[in-house]
């Protein structure tokens, strides 16, 4: 088993920064990718962020050049360092680790989520 635990959401002004970050317990050593998701009420869930256990990470195209994913795999923790922050960012942003083989996704765990508002 896998335990996330996500902090760093809050309320910040239109171009302005915040901080996620996750901390992983439990099997750590399983985990492959790590992904930052995020969903609005009445919107569907989507990625917004992945890293590799290779470190390769990959973005939407919505957070490119603004939000940047990280990992200190001594600490068992990802980060999303988010910049230049938009309204329409605004939604409950989910830590995500996922189990591979194949190809296959065997196992996804999921933090409890952490409210990110921007607004003036």
């Amino acid at each position: 088993q896998v335990q996330l635990v996500e902090s760093g959401g809050g309320l910040v002004q239109p171009g302005g920064s915040l901080r996620l970050s996750c901390a992983a317990s439990g099997r750590t050593f399983t985990i492959d990718i790590m992904n930052w998701y995020r969903q609005a009420p009445g919107k569907q869930r989507e990625v917004v962020a992945t890293i590799t256990s290779g470190g390769s990470t990959n973005y939407t195209d919505s957070a490119k050049g603004r939000f940047t994913i990280s990992r200190d795999n001594a600490k068992n923790t990802v980060y999303l360092q988010m910049n230049s922050l938009k309204p329409e960012d605004t939604a409950v942003y989910y830590c995500n680790a996922a189990v591979v083989l194949r190809g296959m996704t065997l196992m996804n765990y999921w933090g409890q989520g952490t409210q990110v508002t921007v607004s003036s």
